[in-house]
């Protein structure tokens, strides 16, 4: 057994740079390389090209990738995991079987299988499934339904000496956590350290997101051009360095971590995986040296015996179009022109007969339009019109598409044209969550023509959620206002319909100050714009450990990344939104800002 396993994730989704793999092959000496490429959205269209061409439906950069890697990986006995399988594992472990073959380098492959339901999708139906998060019932057609599974699949596939891993749905951080239980040979009943892996594959599963990239500070990142793709360094004790490629771009600092440890987590006294329920409300972040933080202090106990599912069914169909509006009073006529066209065609609608618009969206991108009531740009003299719309019938918005043109020559001057050209019409495909048994997915790993069955660790009894920590009060008078941004760094992100803010203090001092000011309710009127009017809400943790606050806005982004109409559909500006609400605090800390 190793002291120390090396770490490093090459792809944070399906689209991410092609550099990154390469840079840690090559100055990474790593034992492990994974590629984190699903998210529910890119399961649907997997699901719909796989409908189009049984052979599709994975991600191909997997392999496009590795190609010109392949002999430099089996050189340095470095293993593979990855999700890039998608919907159809066992062809993308075919091209890279292909890929090997033509490269004469012998690689074992081996794919795990079990996470896919949709074969049982009228099985599902008949058990009356409800959406976990509004009860509704499980639509008649679903195009993907995918379980996510754990870790234990995977540390089958090692144990039986593959040196690739290929999976379908897996949570992201278990790409990491398998690889360190195979190494150290953890026992699935220690939950602290199942909880610190998670937390490795947390931190490092979107790529450059731990290494400077989308950090509040971005001014300070050097060499974007290069940035680092992340490393972690984990002990058979748990705990792990973070870094990142020598000489690589990049920046590695108990912030730059931080944000992502608050990245998307919801309750963090309860981070639910399928292995373990985290709580990372103690973890600690230290700056070690240069680009090397280290991280402790996760804490884990028994899961639950179920999986979350996520299916994405098509709701009608969906088109969205752009066109940039020039000159004096660019924004008055934006408006005008806007309402016009959906006055216009609704109209037109109205006339065939047809239903009117289930949504339209709205926003002029220029006038600050993501800041709601908070917008301070109203004298633009360019701004883009994106109008948004959803129907039950395409032909409606093949109309729409059509009848955007004439506003260049019919209605305020200065319109310079559809942005790309006239817009596309696309079904909007809609997730749907649920909870499910783990024993209604039977798990298998195929390796060298054989197939191995899978067993899930022994349900373990559950624990109690952990105690609902308080922010320590301020001491001292609040006398001036300062930015939030001055006394935090803070990532958004997106949880189906909802969004997390992860707000962490610069200095421990600058924490009760913040917490006193940063009530709930206050983020409440600060971000009222994006929450739903009769479902929006928000909750609050403290986390002591990293002196932090996470909140989770509830309905929040329009129906969620895949199905929202808005130009933030993640709520990736959200936290940017939240940074410049002013603070009170003491006189002699805003002169240390000053």
């Amino acid at each position: 057994m190793k002291a120390r396993i090396r770490v490093g994730c090459a792809s944070a989704f399906w689209g991410d740079t092609s550099s990154a793999a390469a840079q840690l092959v090559e100055g990474g000496r790593l034992d492990y390389l994974v590629f984190d490429y699903l998210a529910e959205v890119t399961l649907s269209i997997m699901a719909g090209a796989r409908m189009k061409d049984p052979g599709a439906g994975y991600a191909t950069d997997f392999v496009d990738v590795l190609r010109p890697l392949l002999g430099e990986i089996a050189r340095q006995k470095i293993r593979v995991v990855s999700n890039a399988g998608g919907v159809n594992p066992q062809a993308c472990a075919a091209a890279l079987q292909a890929a090997c073959n033509a490269a004469g380098v012998p690689l074992k492959i081996a794919v795990l299988l079990g996470d896919d339901l949709q074969p049982q999708f009228q099985q599902l139906a008949a058990r009356g499934i409800r959406e976990m998060f509004n009860g509704a019932a499980l639509p008649a057609h679903c195009v993907s339904t995918n379980a996510y599974l754990g870790a234990p699949g995977i540390v089958r596939a090692l144990a039986l000496g593959a040196d690739v891993v290929i999976t379908g749905r897996v949570v992201d951080s278990a790409l990491v956590s398998a690889a360190l239980v195979h190494e150290f040979g953890w026992s699935w009943q220690d939950y602290d350290k199942l909880a610190q892996a998670a937390l490795a594959g947390h931190i490092i599963e979107c790529g450059a997101q731990c290494t400077g990239g989308n950090f509040t500070d971005w001014r300070e990142v050097p060499d974007y051009e290069h940035i680092g793709f992340p490393i972690v360094e984990v002990s058979a004790d748990s705990h792990f360095i973070v870094s990142k490629p020598e000489g690589s771009g990049g920046l590695v600092t108990p912030l730059t971590v931080g944000e992502q440890l608050l990245y998307e987590i919801g309750d963090p006294r309860a981070y639910l995986l399928p292995d373990v329920i985290c709580d990372f409300t103690r973890v600690r972040l230290v700056q070690q040296a240069a680009n090397r933080v280290s991280v402790s202090g996760a804490r884990g106990s028994a899961p639950t015996v179920q999986y979350k599912v996520c299916a994405t069914y098509p709701d009608g169909f969906r088109c969205t179009a752009s066109c940039l509006m020039a000159g004096i009073d660019a924004v008055a006529k934006a408006r005008r022109v806007s309402q016009a066209i959906l006055d216009k065609t609704t109209e037109m609608l109205r006339a065939r007969g047809w239903p009117p618009y289930s949504e339209v969206s709205g926003e002029l991108l220029g006038s600050e339009a993501t800041y709601g009531p908070h917008g301070r740009r109203q004298d633009s003299r360019e701004v883009v019109i994106k109008l948004a719309v959803r129907h039950p019938e395409r032909q409606a918005l093949l109309l729409f598409s059509r009848e955007i043109a004439q506003a260049a020559t019919g209605m305020a001057p200065g319109l310079t044209g559809i942005l790309g050209g006239r817009p596309t019409v696309s079904p909007l495909i809609r997730l749907f969550s649920f909870l499910i048994d783990k024993n209604a997915c039977t798990l298998s790993v195929h390796l060298d023509g054989q197939v191995h069955a899978v067993a899930l660790p022994a349900p373990s009894a559950l624990q109690a959620v952990a105690e609902d920590l308080q922010p320590p009060r301020p001491q001292g008078r609040a006398e001036a206002n300062v930015p939030l941004v001055k006394l935090a760094v803070a990532r958004s992100g997106d949880k189906g319909n909802h969004s997390n803010i992860g707000v962490m203090a610069r200095h421990p001092e600058y924490l009760p100050w913040i917490a006193e000011a940063l009530t709930p309710a206050v983020v409440v009127d600060w971000m009222g714009h994006v929450l739903d009017p009769l479902h929006g809400r928000v909750e609050r943790w403290y986390l002591p450990g990293s002196h932090s606050l996470n909140f989770l806005l509830e309905n929040a982004l329009g129906g969620g990344g895949i199905a929202s109409l808005r130009i933030d559909p993640q709520g990736k500006a959200f936290a940017q939104q939240l940074l410049e609400i002013q603070i009170p605090v003491p006189q002699q800390i805003a002169d240390q800002l000053a």
